[in-house]
C-alpha cells in the first residue's frame, strides 16, 4: 500500500499535536529537600586540586576538586565516592548539588561520612594559538579497558590519600557518572572490583563509541563479580550512530539481573539531559549505600539461566593450592587424580597429592613446559630447553621421544600417539605409536594449547595471537583435516589477541582456554557460554581436570596454582568418550 502523504498545512498540525503529546508524556523533575541547604547541616569543604604529570594520559591536565564532611575524622578511615565529569557535579547551584546531597544524607545518618572525588576528564592543552586542544573525555571514558581504572587507581586515589584517610577496603569505594561517565563508572569497577563495589551511572553511554555495547553480553558470559549497580536513564534518551542509549542501558540491566547482580533501573521519559539525574541524586545514593557497613558479594547462585553456574562450585571460591615459584604451567593429572606441575624457570615438576600435598617430583627437567599423562602411566613432557619430547615413569626415569623440536604443548592419545605445538615454526606435529614424526598442519600465527575431544575424533589447537581456536579432524594415520578457526575466544577491548594458552576438555566436549580474561568455557559449536574468573590478576598458562573424580579445576597462574571444584568431570588420555549431541 502507498500511503500519500499530508499536504504542509496538515502535516504541520499532525507535527505539533505530536510534540505536545510528547511534552505532556514526559515527566517534570523536580529536585526534592534532600537537594537544597538545609538550616543547622553542616557544611563539607571542598578543596580544589589539579593534576598535570599523569604517565597514564601523558601530557593531559584535569582539574579535580575533594569534598571533606565536617564529620571526617583524621583517625578512621573514610568512605570515597568519585564523580566523573566531576565539574558538574560538584557545583552547589545547579544540577545535582551532590556536596549539598551529600552534607544532607551524611547529617541525617543516611550514609556514612565520606570523601567524594569531583575528577574532569583530561585534555591535552594546544600547542600554540592557532592549534586545537586534544579532548581526551571520549578516549578516556567510553574505552571498555582496565586503563582508567588504573589511573584513578594509581595517580589520583594516591594524591588524594596523602591528605585524607582513605579507606582500603574496595567495599567503601563508588564510582558515579553519567553518559559516558556513567560507562567509565561502570568499566573502571567492572575490570577492577577489588578497588570499587558500587557503581551509579545515568543515562550511561552503553553503546559503540568505543564497544560499549559488548558489556552486556560479556555481563551475561562471565562469573558474577562484587557490585551493586544503579542506573538511570530516560525513554526519550538519544538513538545516533552509536546505538540507542535507552535500548543500550535496558540489555546491560537485563544482563545484570540475569546474571544475579545487585542492579536497579530507574527509567524516565526523559531525554539526554541531567534532570531526572538532579531529582534523584539523594535516593540514588541512598540506594547505593543502604545497609552499609554490609559488605558486597558476588552473587553465588546467579540468575535464573546463567550458565556459568552449571559448570563451577559457586559456593566457593579459588583455593590456594602451591606458591613461591617462578613461573607455573602444564598441569597434567595421572589416573588417580593427582596433578603434575611444571616450573619452568627452576627446571622443576611438582607433584600435588591427593592429600593436597605438593611435593617435587622432578628436578633438572630441561624447561620442560607443556605436561600429559599418557595411557600408558608415563608423563610426557615439552623439554624445550632441549628441544626434546620427553617421557618420565614415575620411578623419575626418563625416555627421549623426540628432539630437534621447539615444542609448546602436547595431547597423547588413547593409542599412544603424540601430538605437539611447535610455535616458532607455526607447526603442529605428530607422533605415531613407532615414534616416527611429522609435520600435520602449518600455518596457525602462534599454536599454543592443544586438546583432544573425548572421542580423540577431533584435535583443539589456540593460536594465542589471536582469537581463534582451531578445530581439526583426525584421520585414521593422525593427519589432520578439514580445518577451521572454529572457537571464537572473547578479546580485551584493547587487545588483537585473546592470549589464549593451555586446555582442558570436559566430558559433554566443552573446551576450557585458558586466557586474559579468565578460564573461557566453550561448548561443542564453538561459542564462548561461560568465563570463569581468575583467581589473581594477571596472566592464566593453563587448566587441567584433577582429583579422584574429575571434578576440580586446577589452574596455573604466574608462580601460584590454585585450585577450585566443579560441577563438570574432566575426561583424560586414556578415556575414550563418545560426547552428546550438543544444542545448536
Amino acid at each position: 500500500m502507498i500511503l500519500t502523504p499530508p499536504n504542509m498545512k496538515n502535516r504541520s498540525a499532525i507535527l505539533l499535536l505530536f510534540a505536545a503529546a510528547t511534552a505532556r508524556a514526559q515527566e517534570t523533575y523536580v529536585p526534592g529537600p534532600d537537594s537544597q541547604r538545609q538550616p543547622n547541616v553542616p557544611k563539607g569543604v571542598l578543596v580544589a586540586g589539579k593534576w598535570t604529570t599523569s604517565k597514564v594520559y601523558p601530557g593531559t591536565v584535569r582539574d579535580y576538586w575533594v569534598y571533606v564532611p565536617s564529620q571526617y575524622k583524621a583517625d578512621k578511615p573514610a568512605p570515597v565516592m568519585i564523580f566523573q565529569d566531576g565539574g558538574g557535579y560538584m557545583n552547589e547551584t545547579s544540577g545535582a548539588k551532590v556536596p549539598v546531597v551529600l552534607d544532607n544524607l551524611i547529617h541525617k545518618g543516611e550514609i556514612p561520612p565520606m570523601i567524594a572525588i569531583f575528577i574532569n576528564p583530561g585534555v591535552t592543552p594546544a600547542l600554540n594559538e592557532n592549534s586545537q586542544a586534544r579532548y581526551h573525555r571520549s578516549y578516556e571514558y567510553d574505552a571498555v579497558t582496565d586503563v582508567y581504572a588504573g589511573f584513578l587507581i594509581n595517580e589520583i586515589i594516591p594524591e588524594v590519600r596523602k591528605s585524607y584517610n582513605l579507606s582500603k577496603d574496595p567495599n567503601d569505594w563508588a564510582l558515579a557518572g553519567g553518559s559516558s561517565g556513567g560507562i567509565a563508572a561502570f568499566v573502571a569497577a567492572w575490570e577492577r572490583p577489588d578497588q570499587f563495589r558500587r557503581v551509579m551511572s545515568f543515562i550511561g553511554s552503553y553503546a559503540n563509541l568505543r564497544g560499549g555495547q559488548s558489556l552486556s553480553s560479556m555481563v551475561r558470559k562471565m562469573e558474577p563479580k562484587p557490585l551493586r549497580v544503579f542506573l538511570q536513564d530516560g525513554s526519550n534518551d538519544q538513538s545516533i550512530y552509536g546505538g540507542n542509549w535507552f535500548m543500550g542501558n535496558q540489555d546491560l540491566y537485563g544482563s545484570l539481573k540475569y546474571s544475579g547482580y545487585d542492579a536497579t533501573f530507574v527509567i524516565g521519559t526523559g531525554g539526554h539531559d541531567g534532570k531526572q539525574t538532579a531529582a534523584i541524586m539523594p535516593d540514588a545514593i541512598r540506594w547505593l549505600w543502604r545497609e552499609y557497613p554490609k559488605p558486597i558479594e558476588r552473587s553465588k547462585k546467579g540468575g535464573p539461566r546463567q550458565y556459568v553456574m552449571d559448570i563451577i562450585d559457586t559456593d566457593k571460591d579459588w583455593e590456594l593450592v602451591s606458591s613461591g615459584h617462578r613461573f607455573t604451567e602444564g598441569p597434567a593429572v595421572n589416573k588417580l587424580g593427582e596433578v603434575f606441575f611444571t616450573d619452568i624457570p627452576n627446571n622443576r615438576i611438582h607433584k600435588i597429592g591427593l592429600d593436597g600435598k605438593v611435593t617435587v617430583f622432578k628436578e633438572d627437567t630441561g624447561g620442560t613446559n607443556g605436561l600429559k599423562f599418557g595411557p600408558d602411566g608415563r608423563l610426557y613432557g615439552c623439554q624445550n630447553g632441549r628441544k626434546k619430547i620427553v617421557a618420565w615413569d614415575m620411578n623419575g626415569k626418563e625416555t627421549v621421544i623426540a628432539d630437534g623440536v621447539n615444542s609448546n604443548d602436547l595431547a597423547v592419545t588413547a593409542k599412544g600417539e603424540i601430538y605437539f605445538t611447535e610455535p616458532p615454526t607455526k607447526k603442529v606435529w605428530f607422533i605415531d605409536a613407532n615414534g616416527s614424526k611429522r609435520v600435520v598442519h602449518e600455518g596457525i600465527t602462534f599454536p599454543n594449547g592443544i586438546q583432544l575431544t573425548p572421542d580423540q575424533a577431533v584435535l583443539d589447537v589456540v593460536d594465542m595471537n589471536g582469537k581463534w581456536v582451531w578445530s581439526f579432524q583426525i584421520l585414521p594415520d593422525g593427519s589432520l583435516v578439514n580445518g577451521a578457526p572454529f572457537h571464537r575466544l572473547e578479546t580485551k577491548d584493547d587487545k588483537v589477541a585473546a592470549g589464549g594458552d593451555g586446555m582442558t576438555m570436559d566430558t559433554e566436549a566443552h573446551l576450557y582456554v585458558a586466557t586474559d580474561l579468565g578460564i573461557q568455557v566453550i561448548d561443542a559449536p564453538g561459542r564462548v557460554v561461560g568465563i570463569i574468573s581468575k583467581p589473581q590478576r594477571g596472566p592464566l598458562s593453563n587448566v587441567v581436570f584433577g582429583g579422584p573424580d574429575m571434578k576440580t579445576l586446577y589452574v596455573t597462574a604466574g608462580d601460584k596454582v590454585f585450585k577450585r571444584p566443579a560441577k563438570r568431570q574432566g575426561v583424560a588420555a586414556w578415556t575414550l568418550i563418545k560426547p552428546p549431541r550438543p544444542g545448536l
